[in-house]
């Protein structure tokens, strides 16, 4: 008997042994709750406060929780429904759960302590008469498989050829979309965390079974509205005044100019999943702010100093013409998230002049300004004098603005929000938002990002079900820029792709960017026409910055390669897919240009183009758990693999071609080919690794 008859053996008689599973396991489990999967909560010895509706928003209480495994850890309820209570730990290594109980019944949250142990490694192999298969580095000791936020039973747990079978349960067929999820531990350490997309109860194993609503296969572009496109000339306003220069007054983009782009299929054609925009509230009509060198004032072309939280900008355009991009937009199975401004309005706001107290205070104690005091004073500094913050933690004021922000969901068909400055926002403010969004729309599939320069645990201590989805992984990029960039090492960018894996989980939807409106260009930074050291900002006032030296197109390829390639949601900031140069803002918010491209910039487009078509054609990248095969300071080569299939992807930042031999971990399929996509070549060794050769200061990634 083959290995293939007899993997197909051992899966009917686990299926046969194990038909308990293919009944209805969770005939009582809440349904408020299961629609999307709780995050897991990372314990750490001692005792820390935890609230209920960080994992299950919905719900305004529990009858009670327990803790499913013997692990050390205590519960303590601080209210009387379980909203809030204390969790104490002695610090084990674990993967275990919590059981929320409501009326009998139960969903639970996945509890994780300890570090990663980088021997332990799992893999999804298959999936055959509903048993999804995975191979295990090691001997897992603790075992937690979840179908949304029910426990499955062990009896679901199964012994297959492979090594651990997991039986898919009948509740399954009633969901669209739902996930099977699976954590484990070993002596040493946890695991990487395994995420199986379902089709009605059916493994997902063709990018075709996805659509616009999968975030894990979502590709995001930035776009600022006044820089992108005039599709309307007659809604132009430019201020036109003498202390204002026109690199910062409005250059006349708008919403019409987005919808013409939809239409004429730009962003389909780049791969492009989701479109963020601009904010699009109604700005001042003044000038504001200072530059010194060179004198000039500021208009509010950027959208970031609303007077009005729910008027569209005239400037932009109008409801109608909202409401036409929206629905093109999604005639063409693409999303709209909305960039949002929460932390601050502009002085000119009647909401500020009728509630002047609403702000936080512009004087410290000791007399200081509280001005771009990010760290110090994160929750009540202020950006500029003429755009007070709000005192979110006061409730008589998070109430208002919450209602402002979800205005937006209510009235216009959005996919979800880009969250302005974060972390300078108090943690009621995002549960209070969450909460809403979810009792109100909970048939609505929204997604939200948000923007927060951190470590991992300030950014990740955001990003629960109950606040926000996802951050874009600034630590990632400033990593890559210094190595990428600088000729550094390419062990850092492995090792800071690792800690963001840990994180935030091995499948988190973590934005990975090729940069922002807030940086230099990172073309121009790769190419040597602005120095990381300089004065970034000035550089763009005082001289005309280009690409500099050509290998920034080079290295700006590696970027998106990486960026296409590792866990995380891709996000391409206008221009970046064709390499447009810049300094720091203002200089990075060029207008756009959609033709006219040079020699070079036309291939960067099509390399671009064709990096996000291979990212959203291939399952083991969408998908797929990740293990490093080499690494070492020029090179990283590392693989994703899902049911069976993978996809290795080779980095090369030496100038020169390499020749890499590789080993696979044992449960990849020998037979499978490796096609290479950009010059590079793939030959199986005798001993049953492979060859490959890469491009200098290049990549390559090898599919089926």
């Amino acid at each position: 008997m083959n290995s293939e008859m007899k993997k197909l053996t051992l899966l009917f008689f686990a299926a046969a042994s194990f038909a308990g599973c293919r009944t209805m396991c969770f005939d009582g489990a809440p349904t408020v709750g299961n629609t999307a999967p709780a995050c897991p909560m990372h314990v750490a010895a001692g005792v820390q406060h935890c609230y209920l509706t960080d994992y299950f928003p919905q719900w305004d209480g529990a009858d009670s929780l327990t803790v499913s495994d013997d692990c050390g850890v205590v519960l303590t309820p601080t209210s009387a429904d379980w909203s809030e209570f204390d969790l104490a730990s002695d610090g084990r290594t674990m993967a275990a759960t919590i059981d929320a109980w409501r009326g009998g019944s139960r969903l639970s949250i996945v509890m994780l302590s300890g570090e990663r142990d980088a021997q332990a490694q799992m893999f999804t192999t298959g999936a055959m008469l509903h048993i999804v298969s995975l191979s295990a580095s090691v001997a897992p000791r603790d075992v937690v498989v979840m179908w949304q936020n029910c426990r499955l039973p062990d009896d679901c747990i199964v012994e297959v050829a492979d090594g651990i079978g997991i039986v898919v349960p009948k509740d399954a067929r009633t969901m669209e979309r739902s996930f099977i999820r699976v954590y484990a531990s070993s002596d040493e350490g946890l695991f990487n965390d395994v995420l199986v997309p379902l089709d009605r109860g059916r493994v997902v194993k063709s990018v075709e079974r996805l659509d616009r609503h999968d975030t894990q296969a979502q590709v995001l572009y930035s776009l600022m509205i006044d820089r992108f496109r005039n599709g309307n000339p007659s809604n132009d306003r430019p201020l036109n005044r003498e202390d204002v220069l026109p690199k910062v007054d409005y250059y006349g983009g708008d919403l019409r100019g987005v919808t013409d782009k939809i239409e004429d299929g730009f962003f389909e054609e780049l791969g492009i999943t989701t479109i963020w925009i601009s904010p699009i509230t109604q700005n001042s009509y003044d000038a504001w702010g200072l530059n010194e060198e060179p004198f000039t004032r500021f208009s509010g072309y950027h959208g970031y100093w609303p007077i009005y939280t729910t008027r569209i900008d005239e400037r932009f355009g109008t409801d109608a013409e909202l409401r036409e991009l929206l629905a093109t937009a999604h005639e063409h199975g693409l999303n709209v998230i909305l960039d949002y401004v929460a932390n601050h309005m502009h002085v000119d706001s009647p909401v500020l002049r009728e509630h002047p107290d609403w702000t936080t205070p512009m004087y410290l104690p000791d007399g200081r300004r509280n001005l771009e005091l990010w760290d110090d004073e994160r929750l009540t500094t202020w950006f500029d004098v003429h755009i007070p913050t709000l005192d979110l933690e006061r409730e008589e004021i998070c109430e208002p603005m919450t209602d402002s922000a979800l205005y937006w969901i209510a009235n216009y068909d959005f996919d979800g929000f880009r969250h302005d400055a974060c972390k300078h926002i108090p943690e009621n403010y995002w549960r209070m938002l969450c909460r809403k969004m979810k009792t109100r729309f909970p048939e609505r599939r929204l997604w939200q990002i948000g923007e927060t320069y951190g470590s991992p645990e300030l950014i990740g201590s955001y990003v629960k079900t109950g606040m926000i989805d996802a951050q874009f992984d600034f630590n990632v990029y400033h990593t890559a820029i210094d190595v990428l960039a600088a000729d550094g090492d390419m062990r850092r960018i492995a090792a800071e792709v690792e800690r963001s894996a840990e994180a935030y989980g091995s499948h988190h939807t973590m934005g990975n960017i090729t940069g922002n409106h807030d940086k230099p260009r990172f073309i121009s930074v790769a190419g040597g026409a602005v120095s990381p050291d300089e004065d970034s900002k000035l550089a763009g006032w005082t001289r005309d910055i280009g690409v500099g030296d050509p290998i920034g197109f080079r290295k700006l390829a590696l970027l998106e390669a990486l960026i296409c390639t590792v866990p995380g949601v891709p996000c391409i900031y206008q221009g970046d897919e064709y390499g447009v140069p810049g300094a720091n803002d203002p200089d990075n918010r060029r207008m756009m240009a959609f033709d006219g491209y040079t020699e070079t910039e036309q291939a960067q487009r099509e390399t671009t183009r064709r990096l996000i078509s291979l990212r959203r054609g291939s399952l083991p990248l969408l998908y797929g758990d990740m293990a490093t095969l080499r690494l070492d300071e020029r090179t990283w080569v590392f693989a994703r693999a899902y049911m069976g299939e993978y996809v290795v992807a080779a980095l090369n930042l030496d100038p020169e071609a390499r020749t890499l031999e590789v080993s696979l971990p044992a449960c990849f399929a020998r037979e499978q080919e490796l096609r290479p996509n950009f010059g590079g070549s793939a030959v199986r060794t005798s001993d049953g690794g492979v060859r490959l050769t890469v491009p200098g200061c290049g990549f390559e990634l090898f599919t089926k």
